[in-house]
């Protein structure tokens, strides 16, 4: 139907005669000469049409979004468009056909539309035809691509795993299903393809990945989805050095291929411990510094009673040191940044400012010379600086500090956006104590292997048991994550036992995996990167929705079709259910 893209158009193709396909961008009437922007996934190409064409009357017709066929030949432009990669050029029209019109779109079609998001979800449609949008998912299909590619160079095999499966204990709440041929029964949808994947390594493949599609039923947020894509990996007979390895060469192929971009490997390999502690995350961004420092020595000798009564519970006093934030941020400003810690468990925060070489704030009478002398030669104290405590629990005063470390860069635009920092995550905890349950649970999940030297620990100590887990970071989010996994049966039945479940339980949930690891099942291990979080970053975005096709809306719900939407009783009375109001 064409015989050129709309990008394709240079001064070199002066006098040819094209056919070009597309959607009508804009229309301009000027003293009569007609111009209109004609669009497809390529590009936009000028049309011109003249009052004494032939074609005239048909172009007076149409509207914004018409879709278009035109025949014509391609001249220099009087004036011409150095933004445009076709901006020298334009096509004098010989034949226009409309194709179909289109009713006056609700949002408009450009880079920088004037639609809200919810607009924006019901009419996504219109929303994918956005160049900015194209864009986005065209750089997701070449991640994919450059992904697949260099997997199978590396000799990985795609195998697809099931949706369908299996309900069990442990990560986030199953999406199920319910069977029609067995009423009362459930099938779920996978959180990730982890036992799946295991099993493959039991079977002798060696090296698997898949583009998977895992399913989570929990509150969404701008860079979380109910349904998400991850790259999965596993492989036998590897230990961790050969991840990272592998990892690395994976993502530094993956910007080469979509940004024209190295990067730079080895990446950085920080403990867990060290990165709570020095940066109050488990997912630090690194492309600032304003690091957690340990005031609690300090503190002991501040006749502050919530400082001592904190020291003496053995709990900590630590803080951030904001450069020129004494003049950024008034009372009112840390008031809010108080609410902020609040959010994350800390009781409150105390606060000091130093100008003019006077310390005032919330704590500032409670200091006396030799206080203030420290304060200033140890941790290096200047003028305009602001520093703010938080007394708590350590891991409280890590979570909360990390919160406001990330607020206030943002704030004081301290983050270079132009850097990609990674780093891996290491020697992570094996369990965590869960509050609501009273009970250790995995920290990552029941098949992950704890440190060697530490499984002596599983049961006597949990609380000091670390796992070998690695978690990968980019510029403050979970790029990824996975683990050396557990191959021996013996091993396995300790971590259920960690965890508390019986053996009643673990045959009820796991009889099938289980049974599998008596079998000769090779060492393996493996990593899942989530797709969506990973391209979010290459575009430059901070929410998933700009690079999903089909996303769901805060709400968990699809603007566009509306689901989840209620069935009719006849569905439900194929699966034997009934709902109570």
């Amino acid at each position: 139907m064409r015989t050129k893209k709309n990008n394709e158009l240079r001064i070199e193709n002066v006098n040819e005669i094209v056919t070009l396909v597309g959607w009508c961008s804009k229309k301009r009437n000027l003293g009569g000469l007609l111009f209109i922007d004609l669009r497809d996934r390529y590009g936009i190409v000028q049309l011109v049409i003249k009052p004494d064409n032939p074609v005239y009357p048909t172009a007076l017709e149409i509207k914004n979004e018409y879709v278009l066929k035109a025949t014509g030949k391609v001249v220099e432009r009087e004036s011409k468009n150095p933004n445009l990669p076709t901006g020298d050029i334009e096509v004098e029209v010989s034949e226009l056909v409309i194709l179909n019109p289109a009713l006056n779109p609700p949002l408009l079609i450009q880079d920088q539309t004037d639609a809200l998001e919810d607009t924006r979800m019901k009419y996504r449609y219109l929303d994918l035809r956005r160049p900015i949008m194209q864009k986005n998912l065209i750089l997701r299909h070449k991640t994919v691509m450059a992904v697949r590619k260099f997997l199978d160079s590396a000799d990985f095999i795609e195998i697809e795993t099931p949706y369908l499966g299996k309900s069990t204990p442990e990560g986030a709440r199953d999406f199920l299903v319910p069977s029609r041929l067995y009423h009362g029964s459930f099938y779920a949808l996978p959180q990730s393809p982890q036992m799946y994947k295991q099993l493959l390594m039991v079977a002798g493949f060696e090296r698997y990945f898949q583009i998977a599609k895992c399913f989570r039923d929990e509150d969404l947020r701008a860079d979380r989805q109910l349904e998400f894509t991850q790259i999965d990996l596993e492989m036998s007979f590897i230990e961790e050095e050969d991840i990272y390895d592998l990892v690395e060469k994976m993502l530094k192929c993956v910007w080469k291929e979509t940004l024209n971009m190295d990067i730079k490997t080895p990446f950085i390999r920080l403990d867990y411990d060290e990165a709570m502690n020095k940066y109050g995350s488990d997912k630090p961004d690194t492309r600032f510094e304003m690091y957690l420092q340990d005031f609690t020595n300090w503190a002991s000798e501040v006749d502050f009673v919530i400082f001592k009564n904190q020291i003496l519970a053995h709990n900590n006093i630590k803080g951030i040191i904001v450069k020129n934030g004494g003049s950024k941020y008034s009372r009112k400003e840390i008031d809010r940044l108080t609410e902020l810690a609040k959010k994350y468990h800390a009781s409150g925060l105390a606060w000091l400012k130093y100008e003019q070489n006077n310390f005032t704030g919330s704590i500032a009478k409670f200091l006396n010379e030799k206080n203030m002398k420290t304060l200033i030669e140890e941790y290096q104290i200047v003028d305009d600086d602001l520093i703010l405590f938080v007394a708590d629990r350590l891991e409280v005063c890590n979570f909360a500090l990390g919160a406001l470390r990330s607020q206030i860069a943002k704030e004081m635009n301290l983050i270079d956006t132009s850097k990609f920092n990674f780093l891996w995550v290491v020697n992570w905890p094996l369990f965590e104590y869960s509050e609501e349950e009273k009970r250790y649970v995995a920290a990552h999940h029941p098949f992950t292997s704890p440190k060697i030297g530490d499984e002596d620990l599983m049961l006597t100590d949990p609380a000091k048991c670390r796992a070998r887990a690695y978690d990968i970071v980019l510029n403050g989010y979970e790029l990824g994550g996975g683990s050396i996994r557990i191959h021996d049966q013996n091993t396995q039945a300790k971590m259920f036992k960690a965890i508390g479940l019986s053996d009643e339980e673990v045959k009820k949930q796991f009889s099938f995996f289980v049974d599998a690891l008596k079998y000769g099942t090779p060492p393996h291990g493996g990593l899942a990167i989530g797709l969506d979080r990973l391209v979010m970053l290459l575009t430059g975005n901070n929410n998933l929705r700009e690079v999903i096709a089909f996303p769901k809306a805060a709400s968990a719900k699809c603007p566009m079709s509306d689901a989840p939407t209620p069935v009719s009783k006849q569905q439900l009375d194929e699966l034997g259910l009934k709902f109570d109001k």
